[in-house]
């Protein structure tokens, strides 16, 4: 009984892994964010933009506004965050830029680049 309880959940899990990735593709099917866009941000804001997202999740149940609002400063890029949604909306929000963030140092491995981001 514990096996088919455990191939259910994996099964789950499969299901958020493809949501996941149907994000990605909207972000760069229906946002535009490129890759070479993504390639732009070298400096840690594609992560930044995912933990807001994730955090936001965490916030959601928060009883000030002051708290919902906390992470809000750690946006990396112009204009503010979308925010919208329930907290798994906003998980898989940061789940795709997490993506988004790993295929980019990736490329930027296989190119051959060694340079440490942030650092001289």
């Amino acid at each position: 009984m514990r096996e088919i309880r455990d191939m259910e959940a994996f099964a789950e899990s499969q299901n958020a892994v493809e949501e996941i990735y149907a994000e990605r593709r909207r972000q760069v099917d229906s946002e535009g964010w490129s890759l070479d866009h993504d390639d732009e941000h070298c400096t840690g804001e594609l992560a930044l933009a995912a933990a807001v997202y994730a955090a936001q999740a965490g916030l959601l149940w928060a009883t000030t506004n002051s708290h919902r609002e906390a992470v809000k400063w750690l946006w990396p890029f112009a204009g503010p965050p979308k925010l919208t949604g329930d907290p798994r909306r906003m998980l898989i929000k940061a789940g795709a830029l997490i993506v988004a963030e790993i295929e980019r140092l990736d490329r930027r491995a296989a190119s051959g680049d060694s340079v440490e981001e942030g650092g001289a």
